[in-house]
């Protein structure tokens, strides 16, 4: 019997890949490693032939999510985890994770992580923060962790595929869409993964000419959550204010930039969520929206980067 399933989707990081197949190897519980080459140019699916132990596939390039749905419905292990390639696990995080899952019968078991920036040679750690309401966490009310730090139930995932709409948020929608299901959740209190920014580009890290479609992506994440959870009769003011100011206040000020229609609706409708939102911070930006209102701030804004750089 196979305990966990370890699905690793990669495009061209084969300066990265071992690295992440190698700290799934520590794992001593039976395990199988997925490693999916979406359709990449460099010599990855040569080096994977050459690997013992690893369960691999080609595909086409249609991106990371069909990539990832097509490893799940390989997978053959009671717990699944979600691993970038260019990211690692800590040395215990598997094992440990998969004794409190089968312990507590938990459909979901969180962690901590950590994030290290290669360019500045900086480390981050962001343990797991206690909450008692997963997805008002995971609508941004408090730190909320790194999905591939958690073990998922795979029977209890597998009617959430990875949605290639949401682009760089589809790990995000895949938690909230876990979290409306109302997992069992277990925690392992330590870090279980590594999460690494580079310079060599990432889905999470979209060029400027990405950023509109991945900014209308993450919109329609939340939009799509809230109606949810209205039809269901699960709004409560708490998850309604989870996501104003550290999700939608920065979309809205965002897409300002280039649609100040839209983003006055997304401003609009972050008062509905919560009547006595204020702009948080202090210092000019703040003040300047608090002060003037929403659209007048953001054409205020317009004008100031227009004078400031008249040529783009």
């Amino acid at each position: 019997m196979v305990a966990l399933s370890i699905i690793i989707p990669t495009y061209n990081r084969l300066w990265a890949l071992p690295k992440a197949i190698e700290s799934c190897r520590a794992t001593k519980s039976p395990h199988e490693i997925i490693v999916v080459d979406d359709g990449g140019t460099d010599d990855t699916s040569a080096w994977l032939a050459q690997q013992p132990g690893l369960v691999t596939v080609r595909t086409d390039n249609w991106g990371k999510d069909w990539a990832v749905n097509k490893a799940f419905s390989m997978a053959r292990g009671q717990y699944v985890r979600f691993l970038d390639s260019d990211d690692w696990l800590e040395p215990e995080a598997n094992d440990a994770q998969l004794e409190v899952a089968l312990r507590e019968d938990a459909d979901l078991v969180v962690a901590g992580y950590r994030t290290v920036d290669e360019r500045t040679d900086t480390w981050i750690e962001a343990p797991w923060e206690p909450c008692d309401d997963f997805l008002a966490q995971q609508l941004g009310e408090c730190q909320g962790s790194h999905y591939s730090a958690f073990l998922f139930r795979r029977s209890f995932i597998a009617d959430v595929p990875h949605r290639q709409e949401f682009i760089a948020n589809d790990d995000r929608m895949f938690v909230l869409e876990v979290a409306l299901k109302k997992p069992k959740i277990a925690l392992w209190d330590h870090f279980a993964l590594v999460h690494r920014h580079h310079a060599r580009g990432r889905l999470q890290a979209p060029t400027p000419s990405e950023t509109v479609p991945v900014h209308l992506a993450e919109l329609k994440i939340y939009r799509k959550i809230y109606r949810m959870l209205a039809d269901r009769g699960e709004m409560t003011e708490r998850r309604a204010r989870a996501s104003t100011e550290g999700r939608l206040w920065p979309l809205a000020h965002q897409i300002a930039r280039y649609d100040l229609d839209e983003a006055t609706r997304v401003y609009d409708w972050i008062k509905e969520l919560d009547p006595a939102f204020k702009v948080p911070g202090s210092g000019f930006l703040p003040t300047l929206y608090n002060t003037l209102g929403f659209r007048t701030a953001a054409k205020v804004l317009r004008a100031r980067r227009a004078i400031m750089n008249p040529f783009g």
